[in-house]
Formats: C-alpha cells, structure tokens, sequence
C-alpha cells in the first residue's frame, strides 16, 4: 500500500478541495479504505469528462484502497442541478439499466473488479426507489439547512430561472448515498469532480453528524484547456469511450492536437508516466513537441481502446499528415454522382446541404485539390478526400 497516494495525486494536479486533510492523509497511509465515485448514467457511454475520475480510481487502487463505483441510477431519474441552466430529462428505468450495462464494460479497462481490493458497482436505486418520503424527512431532511443549501454554488446557476422542488433534492440523495455506504461498506471518502463539491461535501457532514465517524470530502480540479474552456468538446459533440461514437482515430486526433500549453498537463493528469518522463518529454517547447502530443495521444488511446487500436490509429494519422502508415479507409458505392453525394456517404457530412456549405468555405479537398464545384465527378478506383486540415479519408468506389 502506498501511504502517500495524497501526495502524488498532488503531485500529479489532482486535487482542488479536501476536508479534514490530514486526519485523511493519515488514515490512507494507515489502511486500505473504502472510496466512491458517482456516475449518473444519462448516456450508454462514458465520455472524457469521465477520464479523469477513472484514472483516480486506478491510483487509489494501486495504492491499495477499495473503489466504489456508483451507478446514479436513481438520482438520474431526478437530476442533478450542478453546472446546469436548465432541468435534466428524465429517463426510464430500462435506459439506465443498459446505461450501467454499458459503463461496467468501459470501466473494466482502469479497475479490477476481481482479487485483493476489487472494485464493486453498486446501484443508489436499489435504496432510493423504496424510501418512504415522512421517514427520509425525518431522519435524513433534519440535518439539512435550507438557508446553508440556497449558498451552494451548484443552485445558484438554477437560482434565475427557477429551481424546482425536484432538484432541491438532489444534495439530498446525494448525501445519503454517502451515508448508506458508510453503513453498508464502511465507505468513509467521496470523490468528484470540483463542480460537486457542494454536495460532496453534504454527505460527510451527514455521516460526522449521524454517525459520529469520520468521513472525508474531496475534489478534483475539472479537466480544462489553458483558456478554461472544458476539455472534451468536439464539433460532433463529446468525444466518448465508445469507439462507435468516437472512432479509436478521432480519439487520438483529439489529443495528437492538444494545444502546446496543455500537453504536460494532460500527461500529468490523464496519464501514469513518470513526472520525470513528463518532464523530459514536454521539455523544448518548439517543433519536438509534436513528438509528445503523438505521445500522449497513444497512451490515452490505448487505455481507452487497447495497444493493437492506439498502434492502429497513429499509423492511420502519420499517412494522413506524414505520408506514412495507413489512413483510414471508407467504402463508398461506385454509383455515387458527385462530390457532395461523396461527402455524405463517407460519412464526413450528415446532409447535401452540410456538404455544400463546406465547399463554398473551402474546407474540401480532393487529393492535393482543393474542390470548389459541387457536381465534381469523382477520380476512378480510390482517391483521399481531406476535410479541413484535420480529416482525412482514403476512399474506395466500390
């Protein structure tokens, strides 16, 4: 067991906020602890806002202590107010079953769930769903300040627009997720993301009031660009786990492109390279830094998607921009009429209309040729089709 796993999650950048910090730092050195994470299951896959609470949990674990890995599948039905403007949707009970279904797979890939300190996923709806309403008021509701809530930074955003009854509940359930797996599997520390500290933080203080035993709170710094913009986005949206919403070649793209900036960072943060490695690799900030961006964009893509997948896609990326290696290839029917028609049956525009516009833009092009006719005939047997400056696909009529 590793007694220092607080130092080198500060080491590496990870932690934000944290309460009773010593008292905490001794009892992780002491012995192996019970930890939890939550994950509300609003999608059927985990995406990059999600790496970094992965990558905690396998530091804990090597270190020694337990992951707890929570399915909100009962605070997803109501929703959770942080970082939001406007009221979540509310999902089935089957949607959320095939959610967790679909996590449980991506996760298997940072934790153990077998052997000495095995991680376990447990689900808050098997105790949310059946709460009697008088009963959890009384028991649970007695201990909460609504003067101190209406003070949390995750309803202030909700505060103009309106928050409903619905969601005012939230810190609730939260807190007493905390408070049953303290009950039930000795769970004494939440981490979470920095925008949940309010809530986090909610539960310990549930468990030190009810109990009378230890419990801790701590947050991780929210994984963002040098300019504080979330990282993540990409113009088709999230860039998720899934290789079927995110290709194992866009996943890697997205960091091979990681701004100068923000390349140790991630390293430090989303990767187990030694500092020193780090160091050394991100130490010229001229043109070797592109050796460090391919770097990290095969560790992370082979965490994600496995040696053969990150091997794979950096070979399709150096054909692309280096004239090397395997670009990746799209068939297309021989039929197709033009360039436009070309675009969407590759899978590069979702619409003619889509399509078009990037033309008119200049952000085609055919070969070495940038495309300026929509009705272009295309080349016979196979040619490259470039998609700005990042997108670039070998196409074979077929």
């Amino acid at each position: 067991m590793n007694g220092n796993i607080l130092d080198t999650l500060k080491e590496r950048g990870f932690i934000k906020q944290t309460v009773y910090e010593d008292e905490l730092k001794e009892m992780l050195a002491r012995e192996s602890v019970p930890f939890y994470i939550g994950f509300d299951p609003t999608a059927d896959s985990l995406h990059v806002g999600h790496f970094m609470q992965l990558v905690i949990m396998k530091w804990m674990q090597d270190a020694g202590h337990k992951p707890i890995v929570l399915i909100g599948g009962g605070t997803a039905m109501v929703g959770d107010p942080s970082g939001r403007t406007d009221m979540r949707a509310m999902m089935t009970k089957e949607t959320i079953a095939h959610h967790v279904e679909c996590f449980k797979r991506q996760m298997a890939r940072f934790v153990r769930f077998e052997g000495e300190n095995a991680a376990i996923v447990v689900n808050n709806a098997d105790w949310l769903l059946s709460l009697n309403y008088i009963d959890f008021l009384r028991d649970i509701g007695v201990h909460f300040s609504v003067n101190k809530m209406l003070t949390a930074e995750c309803f202030k955003t909700r505060m103009e627009r309106g928050l409903s009854f619905l969601e005012f509940n939230y810190m609730l359930m939260q807190a007493y997720d905390f408070l049953v797996l303290h009950q039930k599997y000795g769970c004494s520390l939440e981490l979470g993301g920095d925008d949940q500290w309010s809530n986090i933080l909610a539960g310990a203080d549930l468990i030190r009031r009810k109990e009378h035993k230890p419990a801790f709170a701590m947050t991780t710094a929210l994984l963002t660009t040098s300019e504080g913009k979330k990282m993540g986005k990409t113009q088709k949206g999230a860039l998720w786990l899934d290789e079927n919403k995110t290709s194992p070649y866009e996943f890697y793209q997205y960091w091979r492109n990681t701004a100068d900036e923000d390349v140790e960072k991630c390293f430090r943060m989303l990767t187990f390279l030694p500092l020193e490695e780090i160091a050394e690799l991100c130490r010229y900030r001229d043109e070797r830094m592109n050796a460090a961006k391919e770097r990290l964009a095969f560790e992370l893509t082979k965490m994600v998607h496995g040696a053969e997948k990150a091997e794979k896609a950096q070979s399709e990326a150096r054909a692309a921009f280096g004239g090397a290696g395997e670009m990746p290839t799209v068939e297309i029917p021989a039929s197709t009429p033009n360039l436009v028609a070309a675009l969407v049956a590759a899978g590069l525009c979702k619409s003619n209309g889509e399509a078009r516009r990037l033309i008119e833009q200049g952000g085609v092009s055919v070969g070495g040729e940038k495309a300026t006719d929509f009705n272009m005939p295309l080349p016979a047997g196979e040619f490259v089709l470039h998609k700005g400056k990042k997108v670039h696909v070998k196409v074979v009529l077929k």
